[in-house]
Parts: C-alpha cells; sequence; structure tokens
C-alpha cells in the first residue's frame, strides 16, 4: 500500500508534541497505531518501521516521547551521549505525562477525517513499555510490545501503585508481548516475573520468546535480526487487523 506521510504539533498538558503521522493515501477511514519510540525518539529505524505499518493499512502515529525535555525535531544519536541523554529522559518523566500524550492523541485521531476510531498501541525498548501503559486507557484495543524495558523494575517516575506492571488488570485490550531470550535488560527471572503479573491479573495477552538481542528489530547496528523483525511486523499487522475492528 502506497503511504504519505506529515508532521503535526499536538498540544498536551506539558507542551506541543511534534508527532509524525504515516497513513495510507488512499481515501478512507484507516484504524490507528500509536508507535512509540525507543529512547532516541523518531530515528531513521523507527521512521522506516512506522512506515512498514502504515504500509498495511494503518494510520501511525510516532510521538516524541520525550517532548517536555528536548527541543521540537530531537533526534539523539546511536552512540554513547544518545544514550545517556535518552537515560536521563526516560527516569525524568513522570509516567503520568505519558498517559496525558497518549490522551491527547487520541483526541486528534478522533478529531481526523482518516481514522476509524479504532486504536492500538505499539513499541520496541521503552516504547513497549509505553504501548503497555497506554493499553490502561480502555481506548487502546491492543498492544504490541517488543522487548518492553523497565516493566519489571518500577523505576520509572510514578508511585508504587501507579506503576505500570502494578496496573495491569486495567488493561482491557489484547497484549502481546515479544521479547529477546537474550536480552540483558530483561533475563530470564524478569520476564518470568512479567508473566506471572499478566497471569495473575486475568490480562488478555500472548508471550512470545525469540533467540534475540535486545533490539533485534533496529535495522541498524549488529544486533539486528531480518527475519525476526519480519515475523514481529507479520504478528504485529495479524494482531492489528483481527483486533481493530
Amino acid at each position: 500500500m502506497i503511504i504519505k506521510n506529515e508532521t503535526v504539533d499536538i498540544p498536551t498538558p506539558t507542551g506541543t508534541m511534534r508527532t509524525y503521522v504515516y497513513r495510507p493515501a488512499a481515501e478512507g477511514q484507516f484504524p490507528a497505531v500509536i508507535f512509540y519510540s525507543e529512547i532516541f525518539q523518531q530515528t531513521a529505524p523507527i521512521a522506516r518501521s512506522a512506515a512498514i505499518m502504515a504500509g498495511h493499512g494503518f494510520v501511525v502515529l510516532v510521538p516524541e516521547v520525550f517532548h517536555e525535555l528536548n527541543p521540537i525535531g530531537t533526534v539523539l544519536a546511536y552512540d554513547d551521549a544518545g544514550k545517556d541523554k535518552g537515560n536521563q529522559d526516560k527516569f525524568t518523566k513522570p509516567l503520568t505525562d505519558h498517559d496525558s500524550d497518549t490522551a491527547a492523541m487520541l483526541s486528534f485521531l478522533d478529531d481526523s477525517d482518516y481514522c476509524n476510531g479504532h486504536v492500538g498501541s505499539m513499541g520496541v525498548c521503552i516504547g513497549g513499555h509505553l504501548a503497555f501503559r497506554a493499553a490502561l486507557n480502555p481506548r487502546i484495543q491492543a498492544a504490541a510490545c517488543l522487548y518492553a524495558t523497565d516493566l519489571h523494575s518500577n523505576t520509572l517516575p510514578a508511585t508504587e501503585s501507579d506503576q505500570t506492571l502494578a496496573r495491569c488488570a486495567d488493561v482491557k485490550g489484547e497484549l502481546m508481548m515479544i521479547w529477546g531470550r537474550q536480552d540483558p535488560h530483561v533475563p530470564d527471572t524478569n520476564r518470568a516475573d512479567i508473566n506471572q503479573a499478566l497471569r495473575t491479573a486475568g490480562c488478555n495477552f500472548t508471550w512470545h520468546e525469540f533467540n534475540g538481542q535486545h533490539a533485534f528489530m533496529r535495522d541498524e547496528g549488529e544486533r539486528y535480526d531480518a527475519e525476526l523483525a519480519l515475523n514481529a511486523y507479520r504478528m504485529s499487522v495479524d494482531l492489528f487487523r483481527r483486533t481493530l475492528n
């Protein structure tokens, strides 16, 4: 499917959020996916991921996840300086501000003439966590969470009761959890803790572990696994085609 893209600035309670929109070029209304990036914001690999999903018939929004903490248009490099700044931002922004960002994007989609009102979320790394977090909003019908960081650690800025995993019973949509077994950020014991929390809460979820490293979706660098990435895209497309209707 041919797509087009545009840039919009969405007002949120914590300031203007630059958001990148990828959507089918054809006329009509389509389901939407909010795509949450890594800590580096919209890098070239993230833009390509969004374009791939849009090309399968979705309106894809890519927000600047740390818009309050950086000039509009900031993209951090995949180097030590970028990683340090991104991690600093991750541990600075309260989770409640991500919640209001999600609500702002849902309002934007409601006002658009190309979204049919059905919305899911997807993300990688911290974005996998934020895709899960977005699903605490009952408007999110499904979430594809790829190697989500910090779900198990409860270290992001929030009260103990408002940590994302502590609230997993609030998720009403379907969760798809995808992990790399060689991911040092979420090792075996921590994945087991997350899995048990979802089971205890009675969440509707599927669980997938592959022999892959952290960031195996990122098509730059030595950890990229093209076969796993293609599988993950297909699984995500299938999830959203089944649930966003």
